[in-house]
């Protein structure tokens, strides 16, 4: 089609993303009308409405979608020139949209960011915390490169790659310490704090405990493990957290730590890319760095 451009689908894109023309607007780092503008271009060239405008946010028309579906296609498929194109000159370098969970990014980015700095000085990160579910979305959609999160993720169009295992960890009060550590069906009677929902984390702890997220009474939710820690120091309940955590969320409260006999609640934490991106063996040399920086 004459006249549409790789900046209009991009904008699209955006603005299908963030629902609203003031966010999508600053993500794509231009003003508002300047993104209103490209989208009534895009809308003039199809000669049909794309999306439908209210106060609050905006919803695509059945057109909409459609373009959106192919968009990212075409999107995905120019970012992969692109890669092809930086593959070829050996050493991963220039920019890298790498996404990483919460329950991950505090304790191990600082680690990762100095031996990438160290290793590959030309690459330039740009690093996205979200939750596993929106990690997944934003790889396939190609808005990022690579992501760190708990496995397995089965994905069938994701490469995995394993990084590390680690063991989730006991926190309670500090007076009870000299406790016995409680079995899975001991935490069962005793009110567990967890993460809000969409925390694989969560989901994992849960697991271990054998327990119901439904059962009424027996769980208070946390935004972070920080949040969770601090009740416990205040006498609310007990948690897991992984390992990597202990350091920084135990440091001010007043609680106690609490490893399982085995066999122990752990996870396996890794790097998943797709398995369409050309730049697939830079990844995998880059996720040897990261595994390398991860270890304690």
């Amino acid at each position: 089609m004459i006249g549409l451009t790789l900046k209009h689908l991009r904008y699209f894109q955006a603005l299908a993303q963030h629902r609203h023309f003031g966010r999508a607007a600053d993500a794509c780092a231009i003003s508002q009308p300047a993104l209103s503008l490209q989208i009534k271009e895009l809308e003039a060239l199809f000669g049909v409405a794309l999306v439908e405008r209210n106060a609050r946010e905006i919803r695509l028309t059945s057109v909409g979608e459609a373009l959106l579906d192919k968009a990212r296609g075409i999107l995905l498929a120019v970012g992969e020139l692109d890669d092809l194109a930086r593959a070829a000159k050996g050493p991963l370098a220039g920019r890298l949209r790498m996404g990483v969970i919460p329950t991950v990014a505090p304790y191990l980015l600082p680690r990762i960011i100095a031996a990438l700095s160290d290793r590959l000085p030309d690459l330039d990160l740009h690093l996205r915390e979200a939750m596993t579910e929106v990690l997944i979305a934003e790889l396939q959609e190609g808005r990022l490169d690579v992501a760190i999160l708990a496995l397995p993720i089965s994905e069938p169009t994701l490469t995995e790659f394993a990084l590390f295992d680690e063991d989730f960890v006991l926190v309670r009060p500090a007076e009870d310490a000299g406790n016995p550590v409680p079995s899975p069906q001991t935490l069962q009677t005793m009110r567990l704090l967890l993460l809000e929902e969409g925390h694989c984390f969560r989901d994992q702890a849960l697991s271990f405990c054998q327990m119901d997220a439904t059962r009424p009474g027996a769980l208070m939710e946390g935004s972070s493990l920080s949040t969770l820690v601090q009740m416990v120091g205040a006498g609310m309940g007990v948690t897991l957290i992984p390992d990597m955590a202990v350091d920084m969320e135990t440091r001010s409260a007043d609680v106690a730590i609490a490893r399982f006999p085995a066999p122990r609640p752990r996870r396996t934490i890794g790097m998943v890319w797709r398995k369409s991106n050309p730049l697939a063996e830079q990844l995998m040399e880059m996720g040897a760095i990261v595994r390398g920086a991860a270890r304690p």
